[in-house]
């Protein structure tokens, strides 16, 4: 009988995640029914949307209930199956959950291909996180040659992509993020125009020497006093992409929203939010394009990896603290 290591949810969260809001818990691994399959997981990805998923608030998803195992999209191999599309040693992403096995019927399961990529990049720059830029950059963000965006978590995983996407479209790329080692990483390493340091910088004195124009495409995913200094540079008919808000996520009291508004009217611009999600049916579509751009060399990607899955609540925590660089990732077994 092989067990099965979980982290499930025990408490919800005031303020940041602490461990004594998980549970540590094992169990004998599920039975095959028909129509289904096992899954070995080897990575589980953490994004900031995670923190939202443990709040018992109206939400565009369930909350993560008490004692229930925590949600994550994670990429593993299949061991056993009774499912005539999934066959045994199939590498699969999906929505398993952090724990060391899951039970699939196939729904928002992809079958991944080991010899395309690593399989760390399926979770990050060919996973969720790709499609995320490509469809809020391009879709969402309506964007057109030689406009100038900016984005903010610029290092981060989706961040990252954004910029680089925005390159590739033939536009400029300002990015902000927090420290001289993540700023030189995304103009040296992955080729933005200029890079904006919100730890050591005047972000909106900066924005002005950066983007004399205005700003064309806002992509942001922190929200608070940085997504008020976008609003304050907007070119007209400007478009904000709103993908997250991490600055917010563990605030105890209300969020911090735009008090400067009203820019949207002035420069007759648009805030939209979005999810990847939205896109589904086009997902083959994305990830074509991201493949093929990071063949050719245009579009790279970092993976910050963790071994182990008792190191899930520390691990989690690296996503609101900025202690990692690109996509955060966590390591359940060898390959």
């Amino acid at each position: 009988m092989v067990t099965n290591h979980q982290v499930r949810l025990a408490s919800r969260p005031v303020g940041l995640p602490t461990r004594a809001d998980w549970a540590f818990t094992e169990e004998p691994v599920a039975e095959l029914g028909a129509g289904t399959f096992l899954v070995k997981i080897l990575y589980i990805s953490l994004d900031p949307a995670m923190r939202g998923w443990l709040n018992e608030s109206r939400s565009y998803i369930p909350p993560v209930a008490i004692g229930d195992v925590m949600r994550a999209l994670a990429l593993g191999r299949v061991i056993a199956s009774n499912d005539p599309g999934f066959a045994a040693g199939d590498y699969v992403s999906g929505p398993f959950g952090v724990q060391e096995y899951s039970l699939s019927d196939g729904r928002a399961v992809l079958k991944v291909d080991p010899d395309l990529a690593p399989l760390p990049v399926y979770l990050s720059a060919l996973g969720m996180t790709g499609r995320t830029a490509y469809f809020g950059l391009l879709e969402v963000g309506q964007l057109k040659p030689g406009e100038t965006v900016v984005v903010s978590a610029a290092a981060g995983a989706v961040g990252s992509i954004v910029g680089q996407i925005a390159k590739i479209k033939g536009c400029r790329a300002v990015g902000i993020a927090g420290g001289p080692e993540k700023c030189r990483y995304i103009v040296d390493e992955l080729g933005f125009d200029a890079a904006i340091d919100y730890k050591a910088q005047d972000v909106r004195a900066a924005l002005k020497e950066h983007c004399p124009n205005g700003i064309d495409v806002y992509f942001d995913n922190v929200g608070g006093h940085i997504l008020e200094a976008a609003l304050a540079r907007l070119a007209q008919g400007a478009r904000i992409v709103i993908c997250g808000a991490i600055s917010q996520y563990n605030v105890t009291g209300p969020p911090k929203g735009p008090s400067n508004y009203m820019a949207l009217l002035v420069h007759r611009a648009s805030m939209r939010g979005f999810l990847a999600g939205d896109y589904a049916a086009r997902d083959a579509e994305a990830t074509r394009a991201l493949a093929a751009w990071r063949a050719n060399g245009r579009l790279r990607s970092r993976e910050h990896i963790v071994d182990g899955l008792e190191t899930f609540p520390d691990t989690l925590i690296k996503l609101f603290t900025g202690d990692h660089l690109g996509k955060l990732i966590i390591r359940v077994a060898d390959e």
